[in-house]
């Protein structure tokens, strides 16, 4: 079985799923096509090849999901490259492949995007074994997923006719092409020589680099200056941040690994493939990869159909499809989505009318996912908010205070240390505190299970900018 290093790259905006993925929380840390989230499943995938522990690069804002995620499932103790910008696929890449190259090594590189689905894993790992052999003798390989369809959605991947070596299978690619309109598409796939370009690839970390740097020299100098003063944060379950340096990173240009190198590159090549994949792009795509009733619908949640057929539901509360085709619901705490099926790719101009307005549901659930454990506002009004909040055990929020508000804490289940001033106290379930304006405090979690409590919060603003943040372990100003 041939030996990887993974590089999970772990970006998205959480504009193409909204309402259910959103920019905080993008469609990789959803559970979509199964018990897993996509960031999990990509990870388990992809285990049983690798020779490390993940290396993944992530928004800076996403660190503490990533982290919590692969940790959940066993994951080895990963090193998480921090963007403090997004600068696309290229730079993302390279600064991976001199991280991995940083002890001397050159690992072959496997680069997946964690958010597709691949229902067979075991064709996935004998196509990378497969794609090995021309990796090791210095080619870019990338996967083409052989067409079901001719879909106008994907860019394609035109491959030298038959068999080449070195790879049995892998053959030279003669070009990348754009989205194509739906004639072409159709002429793609009568032709049997074009592939949908899945972006993922496998190659020598130093190939990578040394093809880049013919090629985009500006991007290799930017990415190893942003590596050169690398911030090392260590994790408490193992593994590490890496903090690419800010200025030096945004000085890179933003440039995907296709035009960058691929497109460039005489050494690219393609392996076919046909594994089951879906980049889950679109409400339709996520309705194609999920199991379906005998009419056609697929449905998650608490959902009665009737008279309906090839819809898909998502539902956290009771939804009711009656008499209705090729529709799309989506029913989150905040937020409800109904589109046809066939213009699902419109519901980015939803968020971006929603950032237009500076509205919260662009960025944000209702429930917000923090390195500690979670709030959910529950209820607000003039002058107060009601917040359901959730620490995790031995989980502590920093020491902070606010100038504009008071708190009140009610226990619902676990126990409660708080910091209020100079005292420090605990409360158990059913019991109560009172946190006035300007008051240092802080909240933990001693136990071994769960703290659940109430926060009503009173005072004439209530934003999350109105803190102060004295201490905090997870390195927040």
């Amino acid at each position: 079985m041939v030996s990887v290093q993974p590089v999970l790259l772990s970006g998205g905006s959480g504009t193409r799923l909204w309402p259910l993925s959103r920019e905080a929380y993008p469609k990789q840390f959803l559970a979509l096509a199964g018990d897993d989230t996509m960031l999990q499943a990509t990870w388990r995938r992809v285990a049983p090849l690798s020779a490390a522990a993940p290396l993944v690069v992530a928004n800076e804002d996403h660190r503490f999901l990533v982290a919590e995620q692969l940790r959940v499932i066993g994951a080895p103790a990963a090193r998480i490259v921090l963007e403090p910008v997004g600068r696309n696929t290229a730079p993302a890449i390279a600064a991976a492949a001199l991280v991995a190259m940083a002890d001397g090594s050159d690992p072959l590189l496997l680069v997946l995007p964690s958010d597709h689905v691949v229902r067979d894993a075991e064709a996935f790992r004998a196509a990378v074994a497969e794609a090995s052999s021309a990796a090791e003798s210095g080619a870019l390989v990338t996967f083409g997923i052989v067409p079901q369809a001719p879909e106008t959605g994907f860019g394609y991947i035109q491959a030298e006719a038959g068999r080449s070596s070195p790879g049995e299978g892998v053959r030279r690619v003669l070009r990348f092409v754009e989205k194509p309109d739906a004639a072409t598409a159709q002429a793609y796939l009568d032709d049997g020589g074009y592939f949908w370009n899945s972006g993922m690839f496998l190659f020598r970390a130093s190939r990578y680099l040394e093809e880049l740097g013919r090629h985009r020299p500006d991007i290799l100098a930017a990415v190893r200056a942003a590596c050169a003063h690398l911030d090392h944060d260590a994790l408490s379950q193992g593994g590490e941040f890496l903090r690419l340096d800010r200025d030096a990173f945004a000085a890179s240009p933003s440039e995907s690994i296709d035009y960058a190198v691929m497109e460039k590159t005489d050494a690219a090549m393609v392996l076919p493939v046909d594994i089951g994949w879906n980049d889950v792009g679109s409400w339709s795509a996520l309705w194609e990869v999920s199991e379906q009733d005998g009419d056609g619908n697929a449905h998650h949640g608490d959902v009665i159909a009737i008279d309906s057929r090839n819809s898909y539901a998502y539902a956290r509360r009771l939804v009711a499809l009656v008499g209705v085709d090729d529709l799309v619901v989506v029913e989150t705490d905040d937020a409800v989505l109904v589109a046809a099926k066939d213009k699902v790719q419109e519901v980015k101009q939803v968020v971006a009318r929603l950032k237009a307005g500076q509205r919260s549901q662009a960025a944000l659930h209702r429930e917000v996912h923090r390195p500690w454990g979670s709030y959910d506002s529950v209820d607000a009004g003039d002058g107060f908010q009601v917040k359901r909040i959730k620490v995790k055990p031995g989980a502590a929020l920093s020491l902070q205070s606010h100038a504009r508000r008071a708190e009140h804490w009610i226990v619902v289940r676990g126990t409660a240390r708080v910091t209020r001033n100079n005292d420090v106290f605990e409360l158990f379930a059913n019991q109560s505190t009172y946190i006035p304006i300007g008051a240092k405090h802080r909240l933990e979690n001693p136990g071994a299970e769960m703290l659940e409590l109430i926060e009503v919060q009173s005072g004439d603003y209530l934003g999350e900018d109105d803190i102060v943040r004295y201490e905090d372990v997870y390195g927040r100003g």
